[in-house]
């Protein structure tokens, strides 16, 4: 049993709520553990991390982190930022350590930008909508199976972004993903408003028009309870576009996602940051996961078309040893 499989054994699923067209599966825990670090939003609010460009010339495809702090900080994958030069989202979910400064991977969301707003990022209340973070998940994987590169297909990012603009009819001088959330913010805020933790979630699985989507779990319920808004509000936008058939899907959709990301490939690589990046490649499923002191510490994943999933697993099994083990 591979650390994927026995996350996913420690959760049960709890009574699905719905809200229009988005139904979300509570993943439970019999017992609360404590959060051995602090959220983004949590560290800025003690004013204990700084995300800059990497310098004046910058650079799309990274960022400089500084925590000051004696806690390591996580950093979730999809989360967005916003100012510098142009918004962006993490490429993955990190945990940076205590007093320290890291180089960390990220996709631009505003293609039209390139002058500094601001010196320092801040957290938006979001993560890339869902269809958006599914594909760029993938895209990591690829890219760090192929070329030990933890990068997305930029031109990608922006087309998919620009594609949804344009059928969600919202102008944008900039390109950027944030004024879509702008312009649907009262619908989307409807969502948040109608999905709430319940006691002893870590975790939910999101399904729109009655299919599973991607779900996220953590190692702890606050975690859950901090990120849970911004994670509700990437599967609002794609529900609002997607609004169609209310059909609410059953637990056995939930348990039988879980079962293919559980028994789906994982191979691991050092971490950039704390702990190991687990990749996740199955049949019509991929994620990722970040490992840290023998446990997951977040692991996300997202349904994909099944056409598409032996070439990609056929790419890991290709890769070369010295890039990552497979887990057993």
């Amino acid at each position: 049993m591979n650390s994927i499989e026995l996350a996913l054994a420690g959760v049960s699923i709890g009574e699905a709520s719905s809200f229009r067209n988005l139904t979300v599966f509570p993943l439970l825990r019999q017992e609360e553990t404590p959060a051995a670090y602090l959220t983004l939003d949590e560290a800025l609010a003690l004013g204990g991390i700084r995300v800059t460009e990497v310098s004046e010339s910058a650079s799309v495809s990274g960022l400089e982190v500084v925590n000051t702090l004696d806690r390591a900080v996580l950093l979730l994958d999809g989360e967005e930022i916003v100012g510098a030069k142009q918004n962006r989202v993490f490429n993955l979910t990190i945990l940076v350590p205590a007093a320290t400064e890291l180089l960390v991977p990220v996709s631009c969301v505003e293609a039209g930008r390139w002058s500094h707003v601001s010196d320092t990022f801040m957290p938006a209340p979001r993560a890339q909508y869902s269809a958006g973070r599914s594909e760029r998940v993938a895209q990591v994987s690829e890219s760090l199976l192929d070329s030990g590169i933890r990068s997305s297909d930029q031109s990608r990012v922006w087309e998919h972004i620009e594609a949804k603009r344009r059928r969600m009819g919202v102008e944008s001088e900039t390109g950027a993903m944030a004024d879509i959330y702008e312009r649907y913010s009262g619908s989307v805020e409807e969502y948040v408003l109608a999905v709430t933790p319940v006691d002893g979630q870590a975790g939910a699985v999101f399904a729109l028009n009655g299919e599973v989507a991607g779900m996220d779990l953590f190692d702890a319920g606050s975690t859950l309870r901090s990120l849970l808004p911004k994670l509700v509000r990437s599967y609002a936008l794609d529900a609002i576009e997607a609004a169609g058939r209310t059909t609410t899907p059953g637990p056995d959709a939930a348990s039988t996602f879980l079962a293919s990301v559980g028994t789906a490939e994982a191979r691991s690589f050092p971490a950039v940051g704390l702990g190991e990046d687990v990749r996740v490649q199955g049949d019509g499923v991929s994620g990722a996961a970040l490992m840290a002191d023998g446990h997951v510490v977040h692991l996300c994943a997202f349904r994909q078309s099944v056409p598409g999933a032996p070439a990609a697993r056929a790419a890991m099994r290709r890769a070369s040893d010295r890039r990552g083990h497979f887990e057993r």
